[in-house]
């Protein structure tokens, strides 16, 4: 059975209920961080490295974690997987995905709460989380379940935003009181992470808008438009590489992607 919390988090994402206050955040946010994006190429960047962490698929079962109906990746992973399996909350999302899907023998979504026991299927290869895995608020739950249904040395891709910068802790603080969807969305803190560090090995990660969240700022100076633009890559690629290598860098940035595999032992 559904429990009150993913009962609201459904009726929100099929219903787009938020309010006011929402609307407005997610309006100047979006706007940010697509206005850097398309400066950057961040996003294309992201989902060629995505690409890369997934390999060959063709021999293995994949499952595409809080899909709805369906991210940038779920028809490639559908298209180039053994077996695709799609999960999510929301019938309306899920029937959505299956008729896309159509064409494709090997792939289906399901309607269903992955922490629950209605949802059966097992021995995973991959679970692709985009934009997922911070929507528990139990850290250890989800953690154990991902063990369960992975397969020995299966992985995991995942892709959250982060909530371990100072600025963008205190503002998000002064946000969440107002916040439609405060019930489900948990950034990632510095514990969060290190659970996951712990419970899993971390073969890759990146981290994006370290610096770059400041780009903003650039936008108040008399500099031209090639300068801005010169400037924001170069700061971008500072936040790609050193977040693969320094967790006091990666923790100044806004969004953090991993590439996590399960222990053989577990």
């Amino acid at each position: 059975m559904i429990n009150e919390v993913n009962q609201k988090q459904k009726e929100f994402y099929e219903n787009k209920n938020k309010n006011s206050v929402t609307k407005i955040w997610s309006y100047f946010r979006n706007g940010l961080l697509n206005r850097i994006r398309q400066n950057i190429g961040v996003q294309d960047e992201i989902y060629q490295l995505h690409k890369e962490w997934l390999g060959d698929l063709s021999n293995k079962k994949v499952l595409d974690l809080g899909c709805y109906e369906g991210n940038s990746l779920s028809y490639y992973l559908a298209s180039n997987s053994a077996k695709y399996i799609g999960v999510d909350l929301s019938e309306k999302g899920i029937d959505i995905l299956n008729q896309k899907f159509k064409s494709l023998p090997n792939a289906h979504g399901v309607s269903a709460d992955f922490l629950s026991s209605e949802f059966k299927e097992e021995n995973f290869d991959v679970i692709y989380a985009y934009g997922v895995l911070h929507h528990f608020q139990k850290t250890n739950e989800i953690i154990e379940k991902l063990k369960e249904k992975l397969s020995p040395g299966g992985e995991i891709i995942s892709y959250d935003p982060l909530q371990t910068s100072l600025p963008v802790k205190f503002i998000r603080n002064i946000y969440r009181p107002f916040q439609s969807d405060r019930d489900w969305e948990w950034p990632f803190t510095k514990k969060v992470y290190y659970k996951y560090k712990e419970a899993f090995n971390i073969q890759e990660r990146r981290a994006i808008l370290g610096k770059t969240k400041w780009f903003f700022l650039l936008n108040l100076m008399p500099v031209t438009g090639n300068y801005k633009k010169s400037k924001v890559k170069n700061m971008h690629k500072e936040d790609w590489e050193q977040s693969a290598i320094s967790d006091k860098y990666m923790f100044g940035c806004m969004h953090l992607t991993m590439l996590m595999q399960k222990r053989i032992e577990d």
